[in-house]
């Protein structure tokens, strides 16, 4: 049977003679210790259960804690790489840039100078051309003059022979003129020239 704090308050001793029953008041002593004692094991029990939930809430907490703390350190981290991720490729861009203005300025200068080379060329070419016409014309004028001034050694052999003497006729050497204005114009070769 259990006691409960309302039987001990309550409790009434028969009397005797002599006071109260000394058997029966032991007897209820012996009761409340028996229930005092399976009240403190509890008592015990369950203060072992409050320490050991009270260990596992603290090491819940420290875990949380630290959980906490690694995701506020991997938060920090995953910026700071977005951030230098970001300075990286705008480096790379800013260098991409400037190479390829680099690379472009380049081949504009490099145009301009094979340009420049085209056209020196051209007048290199036409002063060529120009001291070429001058040389034929040259050598046309000292042909002529030396059809003038010197006999036609054809004609010597021939007045040798007693052939009559052959002279150039003006289509022949119309004809020769332009063989050697069309050589220099370059659409036949000196070699092609027809000279008699």
């Amino acid at each position: 049977m259990k006691i409960a704090p309302i039987d001990i308050a309550h409790k009434n001793f028969t009397r005797r003679m002599m006071g109260v029953d000394q058997e029966e008041v032991t007897d209820f002593l012996r009761q409340i210790a028996e229930e005092m004692e399976a009240l403190i094991r509890d008592r015990n029990t369950l203060r072992e259960s409050v320490r050991e939930k009270e260990l596992a809430i603290l090491e819940y907490r420290e875990r949380d804690e630290l959980l906490k703390n690694t995701i506020t350190t991997a938060t920090r981290m995953s910026d700071k790489i977005q951030q230098d991720a970001e300075r990286e490729a705008r480096l790379i861009l800013n260098d991409a840039k400037q190479q390829g203005e680099t690379i472009v300025r380049d081949a504009r200068d490099s145009l301009k100078k094979m340009f420049q080379e085209i056209a020196d060329l051209k007048k290199i070419r036409m002063q060529y051309e120009n001291n070429l016409r001058a040389l034929v014309q040259a050598h046309l004028t000292m042909m002529e003059q030396g059809h003038k001034i010197m006999p036609d050694p054809e004609l010597a052999v021939m007045q040798d022979a007693s052939v009559a003497p052959r002279t150039s006729t003006p289509k022949e050497v119309e004809a020769i003129k332009s063989s050697v204005a069309e050589a220099v114009k370059g659409s036949i070769r000196p070699s092609d020239i027809d000279i008699r």
